[in-house]
């Protein structure tokens, strides 16, 4: 049974949802290369009028479509393996699962405080490391123990705060398994695609969700994902490197200037 409190309809005006479905391009076309769309739809739908949980919930559910679209743009031209990446896409399921709990039980002071360093780090790291190119190199971990440390770790980050996840997934299978920048891309999005699939659930089945106003920033979405996508995979590190270091710094900023 659908939840009563889900929104079917809005009285938002039509230039307001002509501005959700641009954001929304913009976005999923960010997605695709490096993460961190949310840093434009959220504050929008907020903007828009939604209260926030009902701005999360459908912040989440246009997501799902543009990482969808991205996801089967990387597999349909060959550079998107699914069958390796199943134990991680099973830890980061109840990785999220758990980080969307917690967030609702405990605040997130800590997170607060350090998540800025972090994407620092990550900034500098995609800047001045050789792994971070066009060419594999050598796995410094084993599969089994990435799927559980990374799929579940960063599930875990993606349902209780999720910010730049897709940078942070991309960051691992490049610097732990080696990738290159293309492949280690394409091989993030089903797990961010995972982790935000778990959170959209428990905010579907809360009632936190507008339906009219999803279903509009999910088509534009799809567009800008595939669009992003495909220059990813024309253009590799060389496009995705400054994207991310420009992506994560916009985050570390933005996080450090909120009170």
């Amino acid at each position: 049974m659908i939840p009563p409190v889900i929104e079917f309809s809005s009285n938002l005006t039509l230039s307001t949802y002509l501005i959700l479905a641009a954001v929304a391009f913009t976005a999923g076309f960010i997605n695709a290369i490096s993460g961190g769309g949310g840093l434009l739809t959220l504050p929008t739908l907020l903007w828009a009028g939604l209260p926030p949980l009902d701005a999360l919930g459908t912040n989440k559910f246009q997501a799902v479509f543009g990482t969808l679209s991205s996801s089967f743009n990387y597999f349909r031209k060959g550079h998107l393996q699914l069958k390796p990446l199943w134990p991680g896409l099973i830890a980061a399921f109840f990785g999220s699962a758990l980080g969307t709990w917690a967030v609702t039980k405990v605040g997130g002071d800590i997170l607060d405080t350090l998540l800025p360093i972090l994407i620092i780090v990550i900034a500098l790291y995609f800047a001045f490391s050789p792994r971070i190119s066009d060419i594999d190199s050598k796995s410094r971990i084993s599969p089994g123990l990435f799927n559980i440390l990374i799929g579940g770790g960063i599930g875990f980050y993606g349902g209780f705060f999720g910010p730049g996840i897709g940078a942070f997934y991309a960051l691992a299978f490049a610097a732990l398994l080696g990738y290159n920048m293309r492949k280690a891309t394409a091989s993030s999005k089903p797990l961010v695609l995972a982790t935000n699939i778990t959170s959209l659930v428990i905010f579907i089945l809360g009632g936190y969700f507008s339906l009219i106003v999803g279903i509009t920033m999910a088509g534009t979405q799809i567009i800008g994902a595939r669009l992003g996508s495909n220059l990813v995979i024309s253009h590799g590190a060389k496009l995705i490197k400054p994207v991310v270091i420009l992506v994560t710094m916009t985050i570390a900023i933005k996080l450090l200037l909120e009170p």
